[in-house]
């Protein structure tokens, strides 16, 4: 079989927060095909995961077998799972200036949007693109073609805007160039629109949320908005605050510190907000991603 227009029944409202713990989990391995990803995430006790639907590096496209689908969604439902995101390719390029390039990436992000929609994914996160020649064009590049991927591929699966480290002409290292990317989007089609914030990224870009957190939130809230934040990455950092380096460390083993995390995991304005990891893995990703589940929760429960 190979349609992909299943509709999947809506899961129930994200948990509430219970002593302040929302959906909590990981980035889990999809190898051998996205229904075996609902026992690796179960094995962890995750209550969000996020998933790769396809190779991230390959341009190479596929579509969802409805018994995929079916297995999927029976394979969720068997775990306490209750938000999942997708990660795009990293080889899209939405804001490329190089028509080859863009309308590869455009199909690329269109077909990722369907295969969401037929597993039955909430959310799709996203990277901004590299705009290459010139930043103001770059975003309205990057607009008009998440526009028409919205067009060309409806449905209930939102877009994640992801923020970034800011490394080289990537979008999206400023909380400015993040509100832009959303509300360039027109009303249409904006309430398949928000946020991931990464906090690697985040610290990476030059928010200080280990000196100055509450001065980093005040600002993400005046300028894009607590409201159209639907996921977070959480994420230690392997370098300091403004390097504009993506690299990631355990929970509290690296310059962000154990004292943001649990300022993170005890934040009311953050309680609901699904997290997911993406630290390293280490020689058993299964052993490393529950500790450090765990490491989180503690952080919920001591505060």
């Amino acid at each position: 079989m190979t349609g992909i227009a299943l509709h999947p029944a809506p899961r129930p409202p994200a948990e509430q927060p219970a002593a302040g713990l929302g959906p909590l989990g990981a980035h889990i391995s999809a190898a051998g095909g996205v229904s075996e990803a609902a026992a690796r995430a179960k094995a962890i006790g995750a209550t969000a995961m996020q998933i790769f639907t396809k190779q991230a590096s390959r341009w190479a496209e596929r579509m969802c077998a409805d018994d995929e689908c079916i297995a999927f969604r029976a394979g969720i439902a068997a775990t306490e799972v209750r938000r999942i995101a997708a990660h795009d390719s990293y080889l899209i390029n939405l804001a490329s200036p190089d028509p080859v390039l863009r309308a590869r990436s455009l199909a690329s992000f269109i077909a990722e949007l369907r295969r969401s929609e037929a597993l039955g994914i909430d959310y799709i996160v996203s990277h901004p693109g590299n705009y290459m020649d010139d930043r103001a064009s770059g975003l309205a590049r990057n607009i008009d073609a998440i526009v028409a991927a919205l067009e060309q591929a409806p449905g209930r699966a939102m877009v994640l805007i992801e923020t970034t480290a800011g490394a080289g002409t990537g979008l999206g290292a400023t909380f400015e160039e993040i509100a832009a990317l959303v509300e360039g989007v027109p009303r249409s089609h904006r309430d398949r629109m928000g946020v991931c914030a990464d906090t690697c990224h985040v610290f990476a870009a030059g928010y200080d949320l280990a000196g100055d957190y509450d001065g980093v939130w005040a600002r993400f809230g005046d300028v894009v908005g607590f409201g159209r934040l639907h996921m977070m990455h959480l994420n230690d950092s392997k370098f300091g605050v403004g390097t504009h380096r993506d690299r990631h460390e355990l929970i509290g083993e690296g310059y962000l510190g154990e004292g943001v995390f649990r300022r993170l995991m005890t934040d009311p304005r953050l309680a609901a907000i699904p997290k997911v990891i993406e630290t390293p893995k280490g020689d058993d990703p299964a052993v490393t991603d529950a500790r450090m589940l765990t490491r989180l929760r503690s952080y919920a429960a001591d505060g």
